[in-house]
């Protein structure tokens, strides 16, 4: 499709995602997650949303008046934003794609880690005390991004102080089995890699709700952040193939194939393009 086509909420991801990694901001990762919720509900008023994290910001700027401390700031924080204004993990249906658009969360006060995240990392951004999304495999964590402060918040558990130990812990409790704790899933993620993460918790959840067309709208976006990215071209092709659009899937396929001949799934991929009808 070309840009000319797009929505406007998708026009507006696809300009920040064209962006090199070196001219990302928060504020980019901020407007991109609002361009996700607008292509999903286009008569939504960002601006409404925008709005409501500069008041909530202000509202909290004058507790942190004076405080130096991280830890009490942290504290601060907390305390407003779990106690006061609610928001916190939907441990009820975690799955609820709802979870996934930040607009939702700050409508709902309930989101996933990365969402809650989100909301933490742009409160902090608008009161001097900047937060970093931190990967851990099956979890969303961010860190402070101070040298002289080694500690990480959970937001889907009210901000909850993790240590390393305790992130380690986290990992075993996801995978149900002991996880060794590498130092890289510790280190900040950049903004590039937090918007795929969104978009994957997105296309995972239409997959297994049966919404190919949200699917894969979800995996559009990702290749707009990741325009060489075999695994997504696969499953692109393979949605394209469910929707009988044959002749894009035969071009993601066999894109795919060229970017990964010696894939697992590669005979299998060759089977389904020579089986596949021709219009």
């Amino acid at each position: 499709m070309s840009e000319f086509n797009l929505s406007p909420a998708r026009q507006k991801f696809l300009q920040i995602a064209r962006l090199p990694d070196r001219q990302l901001e928060f504020n980019h990762l901020l407007e991109a997650t609002l361009a996700i919720a607008w292509e999903e509900y286009p008569r939504i008023d960002l601006e409404h949303y925008r709005q409501q994290l500069v008041q909530m910001s202000a509202e909290l700027e004058p507790r942190l008046a004076g405080v130096t401390y991280p830890l009490k700031i942290i504290k601060i924080i907390n305390q407003y934003l779990c106690q006061e204004q609610g928001f916190k993990g939907n441990q009820q249906d975690y799955y609820d794609p709802r979870n996934s658009f930040i607009t939702d969360v700050i409508d709902r006060r309930k989101g996933i880690p990365i969402t809650l995240s989100l909301v933490y990392m742009a409160i902090g951004e608008q009161v001097g005390f900047p937060l970093e999304g931190v990967s851990l495999p099956g979890h969303f964590i961010i860190r402070p991004q101070r040298d002289d402060v080694a500690v990480f918040l959970d937001p889907f558990n009210c901000g909850e102080i993790m240590f390393p130990e305790d992130c380690a812990a986290k990992l075993e409790e996801v995978y149900g089995q002991a996880i060794a704790l590498r130092s890289e899933y510790l280190e900040p993620v950049g903004i590039r890699r937090i918007l795929e993460r969104i978009l994957m918790n997105l296309k995972l959840i239409y997959l297994r709700r049966n919404e190919p067309a949200k699917a894969l709208a979800a995996i559009e976006k990702i290749l707009m952040l990741l325009p060489d990215a075999p695994v997504q071209l696969r499953d692109r092709g393979l949605l394209y193939y469910q929707m009988e659009r044959y002749i894009e899937a035969k071009i993601d396929l066999e894109t795919y194939l060229a970017h990964a001949p010696d894939a697992p799934d590669a005979g299998i991929v060759s089977r389904l393009i020579a089986e596949m009808p021709t219009s």
